[in-house]
């Protein structure tokens, strides 16, 4: 494109704010390519989630509502109407923001069918700050990392485990916590998966880091402390007000 600019002399100060006009214009059209790219990049790691939902998972919750379809049909029936729902808010499509509300009703569908497989062995704790409900988040960031807790710390360890999940009012942000007491894991093994160099099978961590500093930046990423038996602890923090958010569908 071009821009001109037009007067009877043409003087230093019309070429000047010709050429000052043009620089805004053009770096406002990098902005805009790279908001473009950002989003299609987004919607690619969204798909790439979706995929990584676990076939595991699935034949666990369906066998355990199998388990109950003799004995307790009810509860199978209340079973698979919570999977339906968990599928349906996984699997949607459009749309790659949502609220924290959202997402921690589909959080509470997946626990639901985790405790008909696990029984007592799973506790859970949520301490949810009502004010942070309705800030919008990436679609897919808390149930990625509280499957984590479960498939990954939890589920190879003898005995019961917890899960808490907190979400913290901080003014400005709110910080999102999922913390297990389970098997944790070496700080290298995950240092490697958010940086993308593992293709280890930790459910979404890599993932839901790689969106958050697209959208929010480096001071988004995850922060994850663990060790080999000392459980995990998986937090980020964004703030409750985003231009990308907000604009986002």
């Amino acid at each position: 494109g071009a821009i001109a600019g037009y007067g009877p002399p043409a003087s230093a100060g019309l070429v000047r704010a010709a050429g000052e006009v043009a620089t805004w214009v053009a770096t406002q059209v990098e902005v805009a390519d790279l908001s473009f790219e950002r989003t299609r990049a987004m919607e690619a790691e969204l798909r790439a989630l979706r995929a990584q939902i676990s076939p595991h998972f699935i034949y666990n919750s369906l066998a355990a509502i199998a388990s109950f379809v003799r004995t307790e049909p009810e509860r199978a029936r209340e079973l698979l109407l919570e999977f339906a729902d968990f599928t349906r808010y996984a699997l949607r499509r459009g749309g790659t923001f949502t609220t924290v509300s959202e997402e921690l009703h589909n959080v509470e569908r997946y626990l639901v069918l985790e405790q008909a497989r696990f029984g007592d062995r799973l506790g859970i704790n949520l301490r949810i700050a009502p004010e942070v409900l309705p800030v919008r988040v990436p679609y897919l960031t808390i149930q990625p990392l509280v499957e984590n807790a479960v498939r990954h710390g939890l589920a190879p360890q003898e005995g019961p485990g917890h899960v808490v999940l907190t979400a913290t009012d901080l003014g400005t942000d709110v910080e999102i916590s999922v913390e297990d007491d389970g098997v944790g894991a070496e700080p290298e093994v995950i240092r490697k998966v958010l940086d993308g160099q593992s293709r280890s099978d930790s459910v979404g961590l890599g993932n839901v880091d790689a969106r958050l500093r697209q959208v929010y930046g480096e001071d988004a990423a995850l922060v994850v402390e663990t060790a080999p038996s000392a459980g995990m602890k998986v937090s980020f923090r964004v703030p409750k007000y985003s231009p990308a958010a907000d604009a986002a569908p």
